[in-house]
């Protein structure tokens, strides 16, 4: 994700943590502690027990937490992809900051011209690598487990996780790693930035409407994680083609 705050106010409120190559790891206030974990580990906890409702608390519990680690350890080996790449390039991002237990990137400049287009696309297409990376494995781990088994279960979630951000994460959308991709792929082509972002601008009308259907048609199918999920960046597709949003504004 990107962030548009001034480096003067973001440096006023982080605590640094340490370093991983260029990269200063920040936390602000207690705002780090796991509270995403606790939260997805009783959620799969509970759907475990609703699945089989003679299932011990104990098992089900083994089964949430494997779930959880599998999910949320997808999404910081997707983050710290992203910063492995810009460190490898030379245009480290400026934090990489720890919110709820969950990583998040920090660039203080979105448009920054001492980046150019390549090392952006290169930044932004670090994520969205090591989840494709990560599938042929979770796929074999899959195929070798039992389907009900807290392995089978746990590889199950590995690989639907890993297809789900390998993919969303490719959407055209601004604050997550498709937009900047398609923006900076105009620019290398000889688009200025403002240019570029008002074709994603237009991009993002379609896309509202494509989310919206699938929403709908997964809260008719009662899978609400996806439809909610859906439907918020149908949400943020909408704004941003309204003009209600800006890049800088997105938080995701």
């Amino acid at each position: 994700m990107t962030e548009g705050e001034p480096k003067s106010l973001q440096a006023s409120q982080d605590e640094v943590l340490g370093k991983l190559g260029e990269t200063e790891v920040t936390r602000r206030g207690l705002s780090w502690l796991p509270v995403s974990q606790f939260i997805i580990w009783g959620l799969f906890s509970r759907a475990s027990r609703q699945r089989n409702p003679d299932r011990s608390w104990i098992r089900a519990g083994l089964e949430g937490f494997c779930q959880m680690a599998v999910m949320l350890g997808s999404e910081w080996g997707h983050n710290l992809a992203h910063l492995a790449a810009s460190n490898t390039i030379g245009k480290p991002m400026d934090q990489f900051r720890i919110q709820l237990g969950m990583p998040r990137c920090v660039y203080y400049q979105i448009n920054d011209q001492e980046v150019a287009p390549r090392e952006h696309l290169a930044r932004a297409l670090g994520g969205p690598i090591f989840n494709l990376l990560v599938l042929p494995f979770a796929w074999k781990a899959r195929r070798l487990t039992k389907k009900n088994s807290i392995a089978g279960i746990t590889a199950r979630t590995a690989f639907d996780t890993n297809l789900f951000l390998s993919t969303i994460s490719l959407l055209p959308i601004p604050g997550i790693d498709g937009g900047p991709i398609l923006k900076w792929s105009l620019v290398e082509r000889g688009r200025t930035p403002w240019e570029a972002d008002e074709v994603v601008r237009r991009v993002n009308g379609p896309l509202a409407l494509l989310l919206g259907l699938f929403s709908s048609g997964a809260f008719w199918k009662k899978k609400i994680l996806p439809g909610f999920f859906s439907l918020m960046l149908g949400g943020i597709c909408l704004s941003i083609f309204a003009g209600w949003l800006k890049e800088e504004d997105i938080s995701i």
